[in-house]
């Protein structure tokens, strides 16, 4: 069975026992969170969401994800722009999905 969920703007296609990175989440590892908002399971599609669909997940770690460098270089002009970032990311393991 599986489950689309929407989390941090993004949509996920989930099945109990995937392990994935998703922005972060309050929480430390071993806290067990539940995403209410299931947009689609197996067979179902909701319009725009499944009412009392959930999926359980449990926190496996907090992390930061690698770095993403932005270089912007005018030419001929000694003029040049170098940023990097760092995105806060928590990695969950799915437990469970109830179809509601």
């Amino acid at each position: 069975m599986y489950a689309v969920i929407r989390t941090g703007g993004k949509q996920y296609r989930v099945a109990p026992g995937d392990v994935l990175d998703i922005d972060k989440l309050p929480g430390d590892a071993g806290v067990t969170v539940t995403f209410s908002e299931v947009l689609a399971t197996e067979g179902k599609l909701g319009a725009p969401l499944i009412n009392g669909a959930s999926v359980a997940a449990e926190i496996v770690s907090q992390h930061r994800a690698d770095k993403v460098v932005a270089f912007k270089k005018k030419r001929r002009k000694n003029t040049h722009r170098k940023r990097g970032h760092r995105q806060q990311m928590t990695r969950v393991k799915i437990n469970s999905i109830s179809a509601g």
